[in-house]
């Protein structure tokens, strides 16, 4: 037996928090969890070899070559815009979603795009290469140049990688990839975070863009270890809205460009086409003005995006009202209920409050507020707020109405669309007037609440008056 050599130390990992144990146990001393230790071989490397010597050298920051990365464009213009400006040389992403929400889609005409000026590789690990070819067809792609491969072992892949040298490698799906050195089934948590992390050293070293394709669990959180967020460098989510008509391609991480940024693509019978202009499919298309809606300008990334805000406030038969919401976080809007009864003298503690944003968007920045606590008041009133009115301001605890990041940006998207009203921040306000547009300045919630009180239209004969 050559005495250089180590034997393999076999231990027992959490698949939920990742924390090691010398023994296995019915519960995880780190998170709690039951049942969720696996063993795992950590095999250390030998001495006589050990990796990267002689290579790593101590620097300055100031010596770096500081040279612009040059960006490789997926072919589609808001999957680039998502990305930050396109793929990265060297880096890995994470492509999540629900079935049938259309990564594999996105991807092959991504691929096929690509595959016009660089070279890639597109993995196929839960479709038959017949399958894939069949919808290109019908998506009537370019394929001559595309290279796939029907492949299940990640040493295998990577040993293909390394031949070919490919520019972009695009891995559906990770679940699905196996090491044949790990002893545990395809989709395991230590098989996902093994075929990613051989996957990660392959993109650096190569200088290739690698895309993994990921299953996401009822909660709408990627399947396998939490590592798998940690080891890649971007994180993309795709989802549907409520008519499934669109899809939306939201940035979860991203260590080359903005976090918050969204693509918008139309679901057709020939793959995805991009909306240049989304904000038009998130307004209501309704022109009868019906109490409770209200637009408000949220900032996506790096442009503006108008949305449709609901409320829906109705006397409560239960001891405890509801707090329900849809895309805005139920915490916030039970903290604006609580402001607008203390600093604007209306009460909501006996109704049920329903919240909901239309066209499946999240809303994640406080710039709603406004607009919610305004949408509530017109339904708790059975008033309608004018519809060519919108709104946006954050609000403070203390009935203050606060500015918004890139304000005048927002208020001239709106006065694109054809808005008239606009009550916003003070601080906000432009110094010029906008043709077309009535600007209402406000500081605080109650001013905003005194205007609306007057503007308010009758939809029908209110019951609470």
């Amino acid at each position: 037996m050559a005495t250089g050599a180590k034997k393999p130390k076999t231990v027992f990992r959490c698949s939920d928090c990742d924390t090691d144990h010398n023994k296995w146990s019915g519960q995880c001393s780190g998170c709690g969890a039951w049942n969720t230790l696996e063993q795992q071989v950590n095999v250390t490397p030998s001495r006589n070899t050990p990796a990267g010597a002689g290579q790593s050298k101590v620097t300055t920051l100031d010596k770096i070559s500081k040279k612009r990365i040059a960006r490789l464009s997926t072919g589609l213009v808001e999957f680039d815009r998502v990305l930050g400006g396109g793929l990265v040389p060297g880096s890995t992403l994470v492509l999540g979603g629900f079935p049938g929400a259309g990564k594999s889609t996105l991807l092959l005409q991504s691929a096929c795009q690509i595959a016009e000026t660089h070279p890639v590789l597109y993995v196929a690990g839960e479709e038959s290469l017949e399958q894939i070819a069949d919808r290109a067809q019908r998506l009537q792609l370019q394929t001559d140049k595309l290279k796939v491969l029907a492949e299940t072992d990640i040493s295998a892949i990577t040993a293909i990688m390394e031949r070919d040298r490919p520019a972009v490698v695009i891995v559906d799906s990770i679940q699905v990839m196996h090491h044949p050195e790990i002893d545990s089934l395809a989709g395991n948590t230590t098989q996902v975070r093994e075929c990613a992390n051989l996957l990660s050293r392959f993109a650096k070293r190569l200088n290739s863009s690698v895309i993994m394709v990921g299953h996401i669990t009822k909660s709408e959180n990627l399947a396998g270890p939490m590592t798998l967020n940690h080891l890649v460098d971007a994180t993309m989510m795709l989802s549907s809205t409520d008519d499934a008509r669109y899809r939306i391609v939201r940035s979860d991480k991203n260590r080359f460009g903005s976090v918050a940024e969204i693509g918008v693509f139309a679901m057709t019978g020939t793959g995805m086409k991009e909306v240049r202009n989304p904000s038009a499919i998130f307004l209501s298309k309704s022109n009868k003005e019906l109490p409770g809606s209200i637009i408000t300008v949220l900032w996506e990334g790096s442009r503006p995006l108008l949305v449709e805000l609901q409320a829906l406030v109705d006397q409560s038969a239960l001891g405890n009202p509801r707090r329900v919401t849809v895309g805005i976080d139920n915490t916030r809007v039970a903290m604006l209920l609580a402001v607008l009864n203390r600093h604007g003298g209306i009460a909501v503690h006996d109704q049920d409050v329903y919240v909901n944003v239309v066209g499946g968007i999240r809303v994640s920045e406080p710039s709603a507020d406004l607009a919610i606590l305004l949408s509530v008041l017109s339904s708790l009133r059975d008033r309608a707020i004018p519809s060519d009115t919108f709104a946006f301001g954050e609000i403070g605890l203390s009935g203050e109405v606060r500015p918004c990041a890139n304000g005048q940006e927002r208020i001239r998207e709106a006065a694109k669309h054809g808005f008239k009203t606009a009550i916003v921040p003070a601080a906000n306000a432009p110094k010029g007037s906008i043709p077309g547009l009535k600007l209402i300045p406000v500081n605080s919630l109650q001013e905003a609440l005194d205007w609306a009180l007057e503007s308010l239209t009758p939809a029908r004969a209110s019951h609470r008056e």
